[in-house]
């Protein structure tokens, strides 16, 4: 799939790759960004972010909110990068105008969640690029 049809699923199933080159898949959010590119946002902390940042290939693949992949789909190969700052604004946005609701209810349950562990990890920007 190419990145347009990607980004008018609602879920797509990410896989990241350990150092030991073990696939770990996470259905994800997933917009278009102004340049062709994809993005969705994510804790800075997380696993994926560690992952990408150890190794910038993934996969993607069209899923339900669960990550069963959708029928007949194959797995589309990426490149990944991570952008924190004012580089995560767009990414951000995107997110932000395609889930609208949704996204500001799971944004304010981390805010939320923040409240009790005592500090906030910022969010990251994850940018893909298809080739």
């Amino acid at each position: 799939m190419n990145a347009s049809e990607l980004a008018t699923e609602r879920y797509v199933l990410l896989t990241t790759f350990r150092k030991n080159g073990q696939a770990v898949a996470t259905a994800v959010w997933i917009a278009a960004l102004a340049d062709g590119s994809l993005g969705f946002t994510t804790g800075g902390d997380s696993g994926k972010v560690k992952r990408i940042r150890n190794s910038p290939r993934v996969l993607l693949q069209p899923c339900d909110v669960r990550g069963r992949v959708a029928t007949g789909s194959t797995a589309t190969e990426a490149t990944a990068r991570v952008v924190e700052g004012a580089e995560c604004a767009p990414v951000t946005k995107a997110i932000r105008k395609k889930y609208s609701y949704q996204y500001v209810l799971v944004d304010l349950s981390g805010r939320i969640s923040a409240v009790f562990r005592r500090r906030r990890v910022a969010d990251a920007g994850v940018i893909i690029t298809i080739p």
